[in-house]
């Protein structure tokens, strides 16, 4: 499994930018039960933002509620982070990751190698 995210970058305060992690490897709908973004801030720990379920359904953490939208296309095999409203707390190393359930106890995640959003003041 390779996840390869982009769209990441340098935005005003207020902006907005589309983040995309493309999965090669697996499948969409089948294989993996949940992707996730994550992100990691200068001297901080790594923090779940987003998450989007097999079944469509969708989490966020409360600090984006209302900002970023989590999305997925199965036929491209790609899941996409919608961010508006940038704030300068924002900027961090943004990750994709991904849960596959091989079997209930056989439980695989994957990581891409990370996008870089900055968010200027």
């Amino acid at each position: 499994v390779h996840l390869v995210e982009s769209g990441g970058g340098v935005v005003q305060s207020g902006g907005s930018l589309r983040l995309s992690c493309i999965a090669s490897g697996v499948l969409f709908g089948g294989d993996i039960s949940s992707m996730r973004w994550d992100r990691q801030a200068p001297g901080k720990e790594r923090e779940g933002v987003a998450t989007i379920k097999n079944d469509g359904s969708t989490s966020y953490a409360e600090s984006v509620k209302g900002r970023f939208t989590i999305s997925r296309d199965n036929t491209k095999n790609t899941v996409y982070l919608q961010m508006n409203s940038l704030k300068p707390e924002d900027t961090a190393v943004y990750y994709c990751h991904a849960t596959l359930a091989i079997t209930p106890i056989d439980i695989q995640e994957y990581w891409g190698q990370g996008t870089q959003v900055t968010v200027s003041s």
